[in-house]
């Protein structure tokens, strides 16, 4: 296919080292606070110490450059071979905090059993999305835009009740009695209303690093009203040496069938971000090259989420956000992201990288977080309104929507339920996208 005319560098192009960096920063601008959020939200929400959340924020970055490199050279069928980012993936933190809930030891979470719960059912539901890569054409006829749309928007819709924790100021702040204090929220705001200043800018570097410098001037505030004490960190000088299995592993069927059902929308995702991706990059969009691509990703997709749980992270995605900076900065070449994956390799070995960034507070990654899950709902409505909305499409909707939202409003709905279904549909993501499989695949209307 024709290297499209809006690119400087396609696929197998080797740029000079000089603008290579540079097109790496960009794309490191635009994933690093979407790595890091998930295992800061995951370690807020169940309680864990400053030294557990630097380690996991760590290994996020550890894993998801290793992930990258995998998706950019491409092993043998395992790859896209495109220049692919991955990232911590939001769509897996709502089931997640629900599995690390199952390490509850005398009222309080047990760090050590939450992970091994966690890691486990991660690991063993990864073998979901690899399997799906290889019924690629059969999948996408069960999970059409419409189900995939339910979902995604279900997903930002859920994780809101955790943006807006954090803007109160989190479990720290519960405990504390300071919870949704002016001084946390005004924060939360300022965050939010600086992310929004930059992002509509018209200058594309200030828009790239929008939640960056948003992030950043919260920080600086929050360290000038006493709110962050570095004193804490105590990394610096010593490497993470990654330590496979460190937290061991645990299995719970319930929390296994939730993590499944994310994976199977997340592969669906994976197949559109590499058509999106192949596209820009003036690649094939159908026929067996792109198949093979496809596929490749997906089983990459799966692959690299399994190896996260190995190395006590959590399940990772193709990031779509680096689609748009292939784009906007016309480089394509896959050569960029050996850099981003070295880059993120090197920042995870690192604990004062994960230590510092543990100490964000949490009404400062509130004010953040809060939008970016909104942008999440937003993206779900969008593939959704690509869909033809007839009659079966609202009832669909309206029954998924109405069940997903209603366990995630109303949790003790199910407490009279045995214990493997509470664990199951305890998560309204996963309760909103069963629904709309079954819904979508057994309603019948004749128009």
């Amino acid at each position: 296919m024709e290297k499209s005319k809006e690119l400087i560098y396609g696929l197998n192009d080797r740029p000079p080292l000089q603008e290579t960096l540079f097109a790496a920063v960009q794309h490191l601008l635009a994933i690093f606070v979407a790595i890091i959020t998930p295992p800061l939200i995951i370690s807020s929400a169940l309680k864990f110490d400053l030294e557990t959340t630097g380690f996991l924020v760590s290994m996020s970055l550890f894993v998801s450059g290793i992930a990258t490199f995998i998706q950019c050279r491409r092993f043998g069928p395992v790859g896209a071979g495109l220049l692919c980012i991955q990232g911590t993936s939001f769509s897996f933190i709502s089931p997640i905090i629900g599995a690390g809930m199952l390490g509850m030891v005398n009222g309080k979470v047990n760090v050590e059993q939450a992970l091994a719960y966690i890691f486990g059912a991660c690991m063993v539901a990864a073998v979901v999305e690899m399997v799906v890569s290889r019924i690629l054409p059969y999948m996408r006829k069960i999970v059409t835009p419409l189900v995939s749309g339910i979902v995604v928007t279900l997903i930002g819709m859920c994780l809101v009740k955790a943006g807006i924790n954090s803007c109160g100021g989190g479990q720290s702040a519960m405990d504390g009695g300071t919870f949704g204090s002016m001084q946390n929220l005004g924060l939360a705001l300022l965050v939010l209303i600086c992310i929004i200043f930059f992002n509509r800018s018209n200058n594309r570097f200030l828009r790239m690093a929008s939640i960056v410098l948003g992030l950043i001037i919260g920080c600086v505030v929050a360290y000038f009203m006493g709110m962050i004490d570095f004193s804490q960190l105590n990394g610096a000088g010593s490497i993470n040496v990654p330590v496979p299995f460190k937290y061991g592993l645990n299995f719970d069927v319930g929390s296994i069938i939730g993590l499944g059902l994310i994976y199977l929308v997340t592969a669906v995702e994976a197949y559109g971000d590499i058509t999106a991706n192949s596209l820009i990059s003036g690649e094939p969009v159908d026929g067996p090259v792109f198949m093979k691509r496809a596929q490749g990703g997906i089983l990459a997709d799966g692959f690299n989420s399994f190896l996260a749980a190995v190395f006590n992270s959590f399940p990772n995605s193709i990031f779509a956000q680096n689609n748009g900076m292939i784009q906007l900065t016309g480089v394509a070449s896959r050569y960029v992201g050996y850099f981003i994956a070295g880059a993120l390799v090197l920042l995870g070995l690192f604990p004062v990288v994960g230590q510092f960034f543990s100490l964000i507070p949490d009404c400062v990654l509130g004010g953040a977080t809060l939008l970016m899950f909104g942008t999440v709902a937003a993206a779900g409505i969008r593939i959704i309104a690509s869909h033809d909305i007839n009659r079966k499409a609202v009832l669909v909707m309206a029954i998924s929507f109405a069940i997903g939202l209603s366990v995630e409003m109303v949790p003790d709905i199910l407490s009279q339920m045995p214990e493997v279904i509470r664990n199951i549909f305890s998560s309204g993501i996963t309760a909103g996208g069963l629904t709309a499989i079954l819904a979508n695949a057994f309603i019948r209307i004749k128009e």
